[in-house]
């Protein structure tokens, strides 16, 4: 069908794709928006590169016929309705070391196709490796991408590339100077990843044809920049929230390359991530023994309690808990948690519960506070989706003070789960919390401004105070829950934007 007139063909060009290969929201937010526009009546097509995790060839992948190009491919199927996925645990206090045990979940029907590359020799190991692989890795998708068309004798109307790990689809097709290129849309989860690498890695990973369509700028000093180079070659530009897209043209947010953003004639298209709440819902969740709704909240005390008792804490249920879910990254500002959690323990009821992995340093931090206070706080290192759900259920408030935050998940899910968020005033958190006002019953969390110790300590007190005071938590709740950020509302303006990049 044409573009502009019914449905529109869409090739997900990523590195992640939930729950086959997931290391954070990149992962949910392709896979949410996906399926809402699948279930729009979209043909999407998802492709990522198979991983040594994901299923070995058989009925759950099976090779590409007719696919006789440079690369080999198979197409993911589901065997009885559950697909494969696989999660790290960690333990309270202790790091997880790559244990593994698999998990499934249902899916509905209705969802996009979803094609994996054969990495070859370049299989082994994670998702990422942490050095020049990986570029070679992401060359060779790259590269695929338009092959993978050719094989399914399919036209997209959109190639639609995600991250770095995908900002070479522009580039590649540019070199090969087809007669009627496909329209290409680069969306940035995060700038902070680019990419970079020795511009040797072109001619280790057989990619020297695409050096002259490569920007000089994304060449310079011997250093190949993966994203700059998508972002001088692709036809639009996006990324997850209004406010990330006006940070990031400015020196204090773009990572050096506010210079190309700001150059773009056509800027930068800002669009919320949303939420699957097929998957993100307290009255739903399959992860939670016991569900509950905005109508009935009872059930949310006896996860509270259980929560509590599963990481160790002391279970009170007149005590606030607070819950962190995060990579432990500078981004997110987990170190500021780490900085406040001794005042907080000495001022107040609350106790904490942190999921997550990342620096050794915060790590290190939040293992000594665990140690130091084991019925007031647990750490968790490691990830772990079943104990996310259920940090987002029992717990009381989500501490999300992050350095900059392009979207964020964090606070769209613990909103449905009448989790209060305390975020800090940026990207999408400052797009999607509003400081909840007392005598006007209006706002869904707390907002504070600064990303220091100060600034948090106001925002948690903040939560504390509406905790105190029962009419004020029943309408933050209230407010909390009522939010909509589902991925239904939020695949609508992509929809525009695939239309208005066609040739």
């Amino acid at each position: 069908m044409s573009l502009r007139g019914g449905a529109i063909n869409v090739l997900m060009v990523c590195s992640e794709l939930a729950p086959y290969a997931k290391t954070g929201g990149l992962a949910d937010a392709v896979t949410g928006l996906s399926d809402a526009l699948a279930a729009r009546g979209h043909d999407v097509r998802v492709l990522l590169p198979k991983y040594a995790h994901l299923p070995a060839t058989g009925a759950a992948a099976k090779p590409l016929e007719g696919a006789l190009g440079k690369y080999r491919f198979f197409e993911l199927g589901a065997a009885n309705g559950t697909v494969p996925g696989t999660k790290t645990r960690g333990t309270v206090g202790t790091k997880a070391h790559g244990t593994t045990a698999s998990t499934t979940k249902t899916r509905r029907g209705g969802r996009p196709s979803v094609y994996l590359l054969d990495l070859a020799e370049l299989t082994p190991g994670g998702i990422y490796l942490g050095d020049e692989r990986d570029a070679g890795r992401f060359i060779r998708l790259a590269e695929a991408a338009l092959e993978l068309c050719d094989a399914l004798d399919w036209r997209p109307d959109v190639l639609h590339c995600h991250d770095w790990h995908a900002a070479l689809v522009p580039v590649v097709q540019r070199s090969r100077a087809p007669a009627r290129p496909i329209p290409t849309l680069l969306t940035l989860h995060n700038i902070g990843y680019q990419g970079l690498f020795p511009d040797t890695v072109l001619a280790d990973y057989g990619a020297e044809a695409i050096r002259g369509s490569i920007s000089p700028d994304a060449l310079a000093g011997d250093t190949f920049n993966f994203l700059r180079a998508g972002l001088r070659a692709a036809d639009a530009v996006s990324t997850v929230s209004p406010t990330y897209a006006e940070e990031i043209r400015t020196p204090a947010f773009g990572m050096g390359l506010e210079d190309v953003l700001d150059e773009r004639t056509d800027g930068v298209v800002g669009i919320l991530n949303g939420v699957d709440y097929d998957v993100w819902s307290p009255a739903t969740d399959p992860f939670l023994d016991v569900h509950y709704d905005a109508q009935d909240l009872s059930p949310k005390q006896g996860l509270k309690r259980a929560l509590a008792t599963r990481v160790g804490l002391l279970t009170d249920s007149n005590a606030p808990l607070a819950g962190v879910v995060s990579r432990l990254a500078p981004q997110k500002g987990i170190d500021l948690v780490a900085a406040v959690l001794p005042t907080l323990l000495a001022t107040t009821r609350a106790s904490l519960v942190c999921l997550g992995s990342g620096e050794d340093i915060v790590a290190a931090q939040l293992r000594a506070l665990a140690a130091a206070n084991p019925q007031r706080v647990a750490f968790v290192e490691g990830h772990d989706e079943e104990l996310a759900h259920r940090v987002f259920a029992g717990a009381d408030l989500v501490l999300v003070p992050s350095r900059y935050e392009p979207c964020g998940l964090t606070q769209l899910y613990a909103l449905r789960y009448g989790t209060i968020p305390v975020v800090r005033a940026t990207g999408g958190l400052a797009d999607t919390i509003r400081h909840f006002d007392p005598k006007t019953g209006v706002g869904n969390g707390s907002v504070f401004r600064d990303a220091d110790v100060v600034g948090l300590l106001w925002g948690i007190r903040s939560a504390l105070a509406w905790f105190d005071d029962p009419h004020a938590w029943s309408r933050v709740i209230a407010n909390a829950m009522a939010a909509d950020f589902s991925w239904r509302k939020q695949a609508k303006p992509y929809e525009s934007l695939y239309r208005s990049v066609q040739r």
